[in-house]
């Protein structure tokens, strides 16, 4: 079957198990996980083969990216100590503890290749923490930690990766050389990062082109990523989270609205194609792994896979908890800056560790022989049990975080909610504020003024009384079309009507822009995160365009 076909088979297959995924209540990377282990065993189906460089290079880079432009700078510096005791030392330790489990378990395996084994199922998958913890009511400070996390242990994993490839395939390594490596790999990655992030930006300030930009969008996240991996062979992934958080953080200033909403909708609908086809082959894996499995029994397999799978699982919560209660213990002013979390909250972050595609993609790059020729040693065995672990977090924990979040009475704590009715506040309060400023200067614009003062009062009595519903209801008439149409009825007011109609635009115009400034100044002082300006930024958003359109 030609490839553009499998290609379009599987959209079709990726649209189905998400319309599926959304009436059964199930979150789409679980569901489009198990469909592809369904459809990979269906008769008479083409192989579909899964090459590493295509989960690195086309699928990794945008969504990496997406991932770190809707990031909150403010919750990663709020929480970068839990996110770095997750994302760099949970990691090495997960290396660890997988690699001793395995080599004590499973005859003739080496530390060397037991060590990689660990790296490849070390980081959890940020594309599958997000598209699960977005669906559920858990604490803001959960999400964000689970978040960060995801995000960035993607760069020590595959670091301690490359390295235990080079040990295998050299039978040396040098801890202090990988460490300096390590250090050299973060700091290059994240200045090719920033370097990439403030060029994307400089070139949004002088493209007047909503298409164009969109573009550049589309083209940052490989610009990010190809000099850092394949030139300075330093991570990429953290090239390219580094230039997206970046990007994310200064968009509000430079990108116009209509740019925006349109690139928004874009990048939707790619973020959610490239999802969907990387679960969905991530399940239509499982025949060929099996297929080149030689020499295990399939009782000795389960055994494995089992042992792994636990040793990954057990794992995390043997280091989450001391992680969160030790450094509190030893240091009375961490203590009382930030108290000790509830236990319950600690077990929600300890069991959400599902692993996706950046894991199997390491497993399926694994170099075919060594430096001598030989084979690699365990390559089909390591692949194996990378898919096993996947699997087991994946659908086995992500079935049942629901279940967790309700038995342990764990939900969101509305601060979310307090942040965006704080900013829809104060953006509200600013306008009126402008609006009495206004009040009499000019008489042409006096009857706009009074106008947008009823219409903004009336917009905080909805605020008030009915926030959480107002997003697309708003009451009014806030481009000022029914004023204009009062002095429409003769020839002789139709001048004064444009006239009338274009003070009101320009009125308007200028009270977008002081509510955006409100919220883009909440933001930056650390009172609202990034979520709350996204949302009521697009109100305003549709709000100009409203206007430009009119």
């Amino acid at each position: 079957m030609p490839s553009l076909e499998i290609v379009l088979g599987l959209l079709l297959a990726v649209t189905a198990l998400a319309l599926l995924a959304r009436y059964a209540h199930v979150p789409y990377p679980i569901l489009l996980v198990i469909g592809g282990l369904v459809i990979g065993f269906i008769p008479g189906l083409p192989t579909v083969q899964l090459a590493p460089d295509v989960v690195f290079l086309i699928f990794l880079p945008p969504l990496i990216t997406a991932a770190g432009w809707y990031t909150s700078v403010r919750d990663l510096k709020f929480n970068r100590r839990p996110i770095a005791l997750l994302s760099v030392g949970l990691v090495l330790f997960t290396t660890v503890s997988v690699a001793a489990v395995a080599h004590a378990l499973i005859p003739d395996l080496g530390w060397a290749p037991a060590l990689l084994l660990g790296a490849i199922v070390s980081p959890t998958d940020a594309i599958a923490a997000t598209a699960i913890m977005q669906r559920l009511g858990a604490p803001h400070r959960i999400v964000a930690i689970l978040e960060g996390e995801s995000l960035l242990n993607d760069a020590t994993g595959l670091v301690a990766y490359r390295f235990a490839v080079m040990a295998v395939l050299t039978s040396a390594f040098s801890i202090w050389i990988a460490g300096a490596q390590f250090l050299l790999s973060v700091v290059a990655g994240a200045a090719i990062g920033l370097l990439v992030g403030w060029a994307l930006i400089q070139a949004w300030r002088r493209i007047d082109d909503p298409v164009l930009g969109i573009v550049l969008s589309f083209l940052a996240p490989f610009a990010a990523y190809l000099p850092a991996d394949r030139i300075l062979h330093v991570s990429g992934v953290l090239a390219v989270a580094v230039a997206g958080i970046y990007a994310g953080r200064r968009s509000s200033e430079v990108i116009p609205a209509v740019a925006r909403v349109q690139a928004a909708a874009v990048w939707d609908l790619v973020i959610f194609v490239l999802n969907g086809l990387a679960f969905i082959l991530i399940g239509l894996q499982l025949r060929q792994v099996l297929a080149g499995l030689r020499g295990e029994s399939a009782w000795e397999l389960a055994l494995y896979g089992v042992a792994i799978s636990l040793a990954v699982i057990v794992g995390r919560f043997v280091w989450v908890f001391p992680a969160t209660y030790l450094p509190r213990f030893l240091n009375h002013r961490l203590r009382r800056r930030d108290p000790n979390p509830g236990w319950r909250n600690v077990v929600v972050i300890a069991w959400t560790g599902m692993r996706g595609v950046v894991s199997l993609a390491a497993a399926l790059a694994i170099p075919l022989t060594v430096s001598s020729g030989a084979p690699f040693p365990h390559r089909d065995l390591i692949l194996f049990l990378t898919f096993c672990v996947i699997l087991v977090t994946l659908v086995v924990q992500g079935l049942s975080l629901p279940l967790v979040l309700r038995g342990l009475g764990v939900a969101a704590d509305g601060s979310e909610v307090r942040e965006e009715a704080r900013a829809r506040f104060q953006a509200v309060d600013a306008a009126m504020s402008r609006l009495e400023e206004l009040a009499g200067q000019d008489e042409q614009t006096e009857a706009g003024v009074g106008y947008m003062q009823r219409y903004y009062q009336k917009r905080r009595h909805v605020l008030s009384t009915r926030f959480g519903k107002l997003d697309h209801d708003h009451d009014g008439d806030p481009d000022g079309s029914q004023l204009g149409h009062v002095h429409a009825d003769g020839a002789d007011h139709l001048e004064e009507h444009r006239a009338r109609a274009e003070n009101m635009r320009q009125l308007k115009q200028e009270l977008i822009g002081v509510e955006r400034t409100t919220v883009l100044r909440l933001r930056n002082q650390g009172e609202i995160n990034d979520a709350a300006l996204r949302r009521v930024e697009r109100d305003l958003d549709l709000e100009e365009i409203r206007l430009i359109n009119a």
